[in-house]
């Protein structure tokens, strides 16, 4: 079981990105998944979280991104608009995912993807 996140890039500030993360193998269900980030020279920090009921977020990105999953395709989305430079982090997407009925992996990552938001 893998997670594969893609979309960073570098866009100007006010733009907008929109992240994806697959998850990939043999999969039972997959419960609450997130999104951190990680800037440069600081600790990885929670942006988001959803779960099949609800969704969080981090106070900076309420109201600017929007997380989102397709439990079809096992897929989750973070939709960021209005981006500002203190954005700019390698954003990183984690799960909760079962794959046995014995077995789950807790807070599973995938590799990152950068997002740099700069003139």
């Amino acid at each position: 079981v893998q997670l594969q996140a893609c979309g960073g890039g570098l866009v100007q500030p006010g733009g907008s990105l929109r992240l994806s993360c697959a998850a990939s193998g043999s999969i039972v269900s997959i419960n609450e998944m997130r999104w951190f980030r990680q800037a440069p020279g600081k600790e990885r920090v929670l942006v988001a979280a959803i779960s099949r009921g609800s969704t969080t977020y981090v106070d900076s990105v309420q109201g600017r991104f929007t997380i989102s999953r397709d439990n079809a395709k096992n897929a989750m989305y973070l939709q960021m608009n209005s981006l500002k430079p203190e954005d700019t982090a390698v954003y990183y997407c984690n799960a909760d995912i079962q794959d046995t009925p014995q077995r789950i992996y807790r807070g599973l990552w995938g590799q990152g993807t950068q997002v740099t938001v700069s003139s």
